[in-house]
């Protein structure tokens, strides 16, 4: 038993879970043509052991991470931003913003260009409108957005809405959109599985009576996804904007 209670205590550094619980065997980088800017609040930042942010950018090999609030001054951003060989845009929803569920094939190629960049808040809804607000470099940029008509599997998470998405779940379906558009020709197969294995390993968890966070069974009425918070505290960026 002490040597299970080690093992679970030492981090990988690569995925930032117990060993016990690594999901780095799970973890296929791939290429995309598209190139992914995952902009991540502080508060999420601190959440490695289950934040989706970290766990995408894994994933994908054309990505990365910039932590921050305002990016106004951002050195690495206003360089992606004033880079005239690439298109930036914003995963955002908004009035103007390009629907990726319901352009045709060859307007979505069009629209997005050779070299696009997509820009991610990754935090929650509150956090993400602040990040917007402050930072007055990405609301000038274009806006694509998704139709999304799939619950979350981020079932160990109260969300304020079934159809909300997390961060991995939600470049999961933009790159199997732009598969459709003509931009992307990545296999996505596997994209989640990380995902899906973090998401089994803590449900393990917290139904094990030897847990210090372990739930009687009276209460796995969770897993069916039913409840979410009215006043949420984490909140996708990908819901339609009220």
């Amino acid at each position: 038993m002490q040597e299970e209670i080690k093992n679970h205590r030492i981090t990988c550094y690569k995925c930032m879970s117990p060993k016990s619980t690594c999901i780095c065997k799970h973890i296929r980088p791939f290429h995309t043509n598209t190139r992914f800017i995952i902009l991540m609040h502080p508060k999420e930042y601190k959440k490695e052991k289950n934040g989706t942010g970290h766990m995408t950018k894994l994933q994908l090999e054309n990505s990365e991470i910039i932590v921050g609030v305002d990016f106004t001054t951002n050195s690495r951003v206003n360089k992606i931003l004033t880079n005239t060989e690439n298109t930036s845009f914003l995963l955002y929803p908004g009035k103007d913003n390009f629907n990726l569920s319901t352009r045709k094939s060859a307007k979505t190629h069009a629209f997005m260009g050779n070299n696009p960049y997509i820009f991610i808040l990754d935090g929650t809804w509150p956090c993400a409108r602040k990040m917007l607000k402050l930072s007055k470099n990405l609301q000038t940029l274009k806006r694509v957005s998704f139709d999304n008509k799939i619950k979350s599997k981020f079932i160990i998470k109260q969300q304020p809405d079934p159809l909300c998405l997390s961060t991995i779940e939600s470049v999961y379906t933009v790159l199997n959109l732009l598969n459709k558009g003509g931009v992307e020709q990545c296999e996505t197969k596997d994209f989640l599985l990380p995902f899906e294995k973090m998401i089994e390993h803590q449900l393990e968890y917290m139904f094990n009576p030897e847990s210090k966070n372990y739930r009687s069974t009276a209460n796995t009425a969770f897993i069916e996804k039913n409840a979410y918070k009215k006043n949420t505290e984490r909140n996708i960026i990908f819901e339609q904007d009220s």
